[in-house]
């Protein structure tokens, strides 16, 4: 599977997109009604996924500014466009849930657990790329990786509504790369609505890769070019990564 162009334009820069000087851990702001269902299994319930990682091992698991090259650094705090533009509702349920994940970061709902994450921005472009190791049931993951993927037909185009105005919103499956046990990827367009078409466009690439009982999630957005290339680095190396230690891991027991 060829991999996409390097530094690829998406969404031309219709706003600058100014950054908060907040946690370098990149947080994620809370919302009342963000909180995602778990997935639903349709066999009987277990416990959660075991602890076959230390937080070390984890943590060895993520990738780097290093890994995606120049010009990525390590985050400088999160984008205004996450609140003026992510934080919105739909009328579908479905829609709506998806605003929800994008917004809080969370694809897996709160029975998954955060074992490390890492966010970097680039500098030149002003994209900015979160990069998780969640634990979770792994038939939960695989319930969520088959919604993202009904996603471009139950949520293809729709209008949302942000503070900021109201929002066309598009949602198309994106190509990944072939690693992991499981995975989707999803590209989501969001452009503020305007009477002189000048409204801001955000470019979100979303792509979610099980690896045994333990996923990786990575978000890449900006209002500017989004590097369709770091992403699918991101999500080749981190799951490769993250397989091989876990073999480590297995080994060390």
């Amino acid at each position: 599977m060829p991999r996409p162009p390097a530094r690829a334009l998406i969404a031309p820069a219709l706003c600058a997109g100014a950054l908060l000087t907040a946690s370098a851990c990149f947080p994620s702001p809370g919302k009342a009604s963000s909180a995602l269902p778990a997935a639903p299994s349709t066999g009987p319930r277990t416990p959660s996924a075991a602890q076959t990682l230390t937080e070390g091992q984890a943590r060895a698991a993520l990738i780097t500014e290093k890994d995606l090259g120049e010009p990525w650094a390590p985050t400088e705090g999160f984008a205004t466009w996450r609140d003026s533009m992510l934080k919105a509702s739909a009328e579908s349920p479905e829609c709506g849930r998806l605003l929800d994940a994008l917004y809080t970061e969370d694809l897996f709902g709160p029975d998954a657990r955060t074992r490390a994450t890492v966010g970097l921005d680039d500098t030149w472009d002003e994209a900015q790329l979160r990069y998780q190791i969640v634990a979770h049931r792994p038939e939960d993951v695989d319930a969520t990786l088959a919604w993202l993927g009904s996603l471009p037909d139950e949520c293809g185009q729709f209008t949302a509504a942000a503070g900021g105005g109201e929002l066309d919103v598009e949602v198309t499956e994106a190509e990944m790369p072939e690693v992991g046990d499981a995975r989707q990827g999803l590209r989501v367009v969001l452009r503020g609505i305007s009477e002189y078409d000048d409204g801001p466009t955000l470019t979100l690439h979303v792509a979610a890769v099980r690896v045994g009982d333990d996923a990786v999630t990575v978000t890449n957005g900006g209002l500017a070019d989004v590097p369709a290339d770091a992403t699918w680095t991101a999500v080749e190396l981190g799951a490769r990564r993250l397989a091989e230690v876990r073999k480590q891991g297995r080994h060390d027991v």
